[in-house]
C-alpha cells in the first residue's frame, strides 16, 4: 500500500471509473470492502472495494503497482482489519488514489470486475457475536404488547445497553436460504409445549459493527476508544422465531429462536466513511454511568435510513439515528466487565424502529402481534413469515457534499423446515 494520508470522511475526488458519478452511493467517498470469488476463479476468495457497480481486486492492483500486498491479498478481511486504524487509513487512502489518480488506472482498470459477474461472500471470519436492544422505541412496543398494565421499560433499560451473546457459527451472508427452525413451542391456551416448525417466523432490522483491532482481557475499552477498534458498519437481519422465543426466554433469554440464522449484508462500510453521518444521539431522561457517559465525548449517533422490503414491496423505513444507545456505548458496556475483543467480532444494534407505524423493523411490531395482518401487493397478507418470502434490508447515510453512502442489502428467502 502506499502511504497517501486520508483525513476521515473527506474522500470526495471523482474517479476514472466510467458510469460512477460523483455523488454514487458507492463512490470514492465509500469504498466498502467486500470478499469475492468468480465463475473462472471460484476457489479464491478476494479482498474488493465496491467502486460504482464494480468490485475492484484490491490485492491484484497492489501487487500489479509493486506496492504492500499482504494485508490485502488475502480470502478474508481479517488480516487487514486486525492490522488497527492506522493501516486502516493508509489503505483507503491508497485504495481512493488507485482509483481517482490517472496515472493508476492502466494498473487498476484490468482488475475491476463487473458486480454481476461477482459471488460474494461473508467478507471476514467472525468470532463472537452480540446483539443489543437499543431501541427505545422497539423495546416500549414489545413491552406494552407482552407486559400490558405494567412499565414497558423494564427498570434496567435506561441505565444499560441491554444484549445477549449469540451464536456466531450461524452468522450467513445475505443471499443465504433461511430454513425455518423448529422448536419447542406453547400456545397461551395449551396445557403443554408441542415441537414443530416456527409459525411465528419474523425479521428485525439492524445495524452491525464489525471490531477489527482486539482488546486485551482485563481492560474495558473506553468510550473514546471506539473508532481504534471499529472496523466497520453492514446491515444485519436477525431472524427470529416467535413462538420459540417466547416459550423458552425466561429466565436466560433469547437461545435457539434466535440462533439459527443471522444474516449480514456483503459489504462492510469503513467507520472512517460515516463522518457526515454522525449526530447527537437522542436526549437521555436517565443520567448514564460514568462508562456510559458520552454527554461530553464525541458523539456516535448515526444518521442511517433504512428501508424494509417484503417480495419487493417496500414496508417500513427504519431510522437509526433515533437510537437509544450508541454502538460507542454498547462497545464500552460489553467489555466493562474485563471481557476482552477478538478480531472479527460482530456487535448488532438490535431492532431499528422509530415512533410511526411505518417506521419499525419487525413483523411482530408492524402488525402488533398479529392482530393486523400485512396487505402485500398480490392480494395477500401476513402475520408472520410464510415460506419462499423474501426480505430485503438496504440503507443509506449522509455522504460528503450531498452524496450518499450506500450499505448495499442484506437478503433472505425463507425455506421449508427440514423434516
Amino acid at each position: 500500500m502506499s502511504p497517501e494520508s486520508v483525513s476521515p470522511g473527506t474522500v470526495n475526488a471523482g474517479t476514472w471509473v466510467d458510469g460512477v458519478p460523483d455523488d454514487s452511493p458507492f463512490g470514492v467517498h465509500n469504498l466498502p470492502y467486500g470478499v469475492f470469488t468468480t465463475a473462472t476463479r471460484p476457489e479464491q476468495r478476494r479482498i474488493g472495494v465496491r467502486i460504482g457497480d464494480y468490485v475492484l481486486d484490491v490485492g491484484a492492483v497492489a501487487r500489479a503497482i509493486g506496492a504492500p500486498s499482504a494485508l490485502l491479498d488475502a480470502p478474508s478481511l481479517n488480516p487487514l482489519m486486525a492490522a488497527g486504524r492506522p493501516v486502516w487509513l493508509s489503505a483507503r487512502a491508497a485504495v481512493c488514489a488507485w482509483l481517482t489518480d490517472p496515472a493508476h488506472r492502466a494498473a487498476a482498470e484490468r482488475h475491476l470486475v463487473p458486480l454481476a459477474e461477482a459471488t460474494l461472500h461473508l467478507p471476514f471470519e467472525p468470532a463472537d457475536y452480540v446483539d443489543f436492544y437499543a431501541s427505545e422505541h422497539h423495546a416500549t412496543n414489545l413491552g406494552r404488547m407482552f407486559r400490558p398494565g405494567s412499565p414497558p421499560l423494564t427498570p434496567n433499560w435506561k441505565h444499560l445497553p441491554i444484549g445477549y451473546h449469540g451464536r456466531s457459527g450461524t452468522l450467513v451472508v445475505s443471499g443465504t436460504p433461511v430454513t425455518r427452525p423448529t422448536g419447542q413451542s406453547k400456545a397461551p391456551d395449551a396445557p403443554a409445549p408441542s415441537y414443530g416448525p416456527s409459525r411465528r417466523l419474523d425479521i428485525e432490522a439492524e445495524v452491525g459493527f464489525v471490531v477489527g483491532t482486539p482488546s486485551r482481557l482485563g481492560r474495558p475499552v473506553a468510550l473514546s476508544a471506539f473508532r481504534e477498534h471499529v472496523f466497520g458498519v453492514c446491515l444485519v437481519n436477525d431472524w427470529s422465531a416467535r413462538d420459540l422465543q417466547a416459550w423458552e426466554y425466561v429466565p436466560l433469554g433469547p437461545f435457539l429462536g434466535k440462533s439459527f440464522a443471522t444474516s449480514l449484508s456483503p459489504w462492510i462500510v469503513p467507520l472512517d466513511a460515516l463522518e457526515h453521518a454522525r449526530v447527537r444521539p437522542p436526549v437521555r431522561d436517565v443520567e448514564p454511568l460514568p462508562h456510559l457517559d458520552d454527554r461530553e465525548a464525541e458523539p456516535w449517533g448515526l444518521d442511517i435510513a433504512l428501508e424494509v422490503r417484503l417480495n419487493g414491496q417496500l414496508l417500513t423505513r427504519p431510522p437509526f439515528i433515533g437510537m437509544y444507545w450508541t454502538a460507542a456505548q454498547q462497545l464500552a458496556h460489553m467489555t466493562s466487565n474485563g471481557a476482552s475483543l477478538r478480531t472479527g467480532d460482530v456487535f448488532a444494534s438490535g431492532t431499528v424502529s422509530g415512533p410511526e407505524h411505518a417506521t419499525v423493523g419487525s413483523l411482530i411490531e408492524y402488525t402488533w402481534n398479529g392482530e393486523n395482518p400485512v396487505k402485500l401487493a398480490d392480494g395477500s397478507s401476513r402475520v408472520f413469515l410464510e415460506d419462499g418470502d423474501e426480505v430485503t434490508i438496504s440503507a443509506t447515510a449522509p455522504g460528503p457534499d450531498g452524496a450518499r453512502i450506500g450499505f448495499g442489502e442484506v437478503t433472505g428467502r425463507v425455506l421449508p423446515a427440514v423434516g
